[in-house]
């Protein structure tokens, strides 16, 4: 590949470095939140719930396995799109995908902000409130800045630090709890409108995981590395979200009236102290979903200058650290200006539907690509085409779960794109 040829960024990621990109980009903080949703629109059935949820999503994700060890450059779903539609349809991809990431990184950063402010008040009013968003920016900047391997190390503390504080909480609630988390299913079943809204509230917490692909470029083996990472993440996510919530109603009877759901769980099992371990836990999940956000949307602008889309000026790589410095830079204001301005709940149910219209573009590539990418090495799903259709009905079935009022900024954020990529190829007529 031509592109492949121009990258010039180290390739340090391993099969660990993938996994933690993974599972950061799953759990974000949306799993400190959701268990009182799911109660509500489930009940006890929520843990199943999960389960629907995550075989809901396991076609797309075999999709972006076979996807992923065909490619050793950086892009991931601009190179399927482009290879397979055109780049048009690569660069619509690439752009919502990168809005999704950067509302969603200002969302968490407003709520990291929030957990600062649980123990210094003063970081969440007025002046005091803008310098923790800017430090916050700042600091997650240079982390991207200085290279991919610290990036990942970052990300290794950060997400020893959640997993810790998670796997407490569900050891203590079994041991503390026993058999009582276990729902006997007596309760009569959710409508299926309820169990429809359940699933739209719960698919957060299994988006997030096609930021792995994106850096394959710095890859050592992505062939190989980027299927097992992505199937291990969701397996993993998927069984540590069931113990959670299975905890969370047993530990909190009235959970569906809780805004902090594990807080309260964790307050209920362990008291006070259990609740400020809990607030760590939230922090360091939060922190290190951000590194990984922004580790692999700084990458899509790099790749879409690449394929000038974008300006060069995106393209540039520093000297020292080998790394997308302009691109960490302009996504480092982008996200203080968006947190600034204060909640983003309504921005980020947008992100839901501009990651399913790039779930459902990925798993139609496949018939389209396989043919020119099928041999030694590559990770072929077996079945035909069947996986992937089935991945594209899922995405659908999803959509028509969304409002409409998802469904017209989708729009305006695919025109504005539009506009973009007109005159990005205006610059560049060769490549139109």
């Amino acid at each position: 590949m031509s592109q492949e040829t121009q990258e010039k960024l180290p390739r340090n990621l391993g099969l660990w470095g993938i996994w933690m990109l993974v599972a950061n980009g799953l759990i974000g903080a949306g799993i400190f939140g959701l268990p009182s949703g799911a109660v509500a629109l489930a009940g006890e059935y929520s843990v199943l719930m999960y389960a629907f949820c995550a075989i809901l999503i396991l076609p797309v994700i075999l999709c972006f396995a076979e996807l992923g060890s065909y490619f050793r450059g950086t892009g991931g779903p601009i190179r399927y799109g482009t290879l397979a539609f055109g780049p048009f349809v690569g660069f619509q991809g690439g752009w919502l995908y990168y809005l999704a990431r950067l509302i969603s990184f200002a969302a968490n950063t407003v709520l990291l902000t929030d957990s600062i402010a649980y123990f210094l008040p003063v970081a969440g009013e007025g002046m005091g409130r803008l310098i923790t968003i800017a430090l916050t920016c700042v600091a997650l900047s240079l982390i991207n800045m200085v290279g991919s391997m610290e990036s990942i190390r970052s990300m290794t503390l950060f997400t020893i630090i959640k997993f810790a504080v998670l796997l407490g909480l569900i050891f203590g609630g079994m041991v503390i709890l026993g058999d009582q988390i276990i729902p006997d299913f007596s309760t009569p079943h959710p409508s299926t409108s309820d169990l429809g809204k359940a699933a739209l509230l719960l698919i957060y917490a299994f988006v997030g995981f096609e930021g792995a692909v994106v850096p394959a470029g710095e890859a050592k083996k992505p062939e190989r590395d980027m299927p097992m990472g992505l199937l291990l993440g969701l397996v993993v996510v998927a069984v540590l979200y069931m113990l959670i919530q299975l905890v969370s109603q047993a530990a909190v009877p009235d959970l569906a009236n809780s805004t902090t759901p594990l807080l309260d769980a964790s307050s209920a099992l362990f008291g006070e102290s259990g609740a400020w371990i809990l607030m760590v836990g939230v922090a360091t999940s939060v922190i290190a979903n951000l590194i990984g956000s922004m580790f692999s949307a700084t990458r899509v602008t790099y790749a879409l200058s690449l394929e000038n889309s974008l300006p060069a000026w995106f393209g540039k790589v520093h000297p020292k650290y080998l790394t997308p410095f302009n691109s960490v830079i302009f996504f480092g204001i982008a996200a203080f200006a968006l947190s600034a301005m204060g909640s983003f709940i309504f921005l980020a149910a947008m992100t839901v539907l501009a990651r399913l219209f790039l779930f459902g573009m990925s798993c139609a590539a496949i018939p389209v690509l396989r043919p020119k990418f099928r041999g030694p090495g590559r990770f072929i799903l077996r079945g035909g085409y069947l996986i992937p259709v089935l991945g594209i009905l899922s995405c659908l079935w999803l959509m028509l779960q969304v409002s409409w009022t998802s469904v017209w900024m989708t729009a305006l954020f695919v025109a504005i794109g539009s506009i973009l990529y007109w005159f990005g190829k205006k610059q560049n007529p060769k490549n139109v």
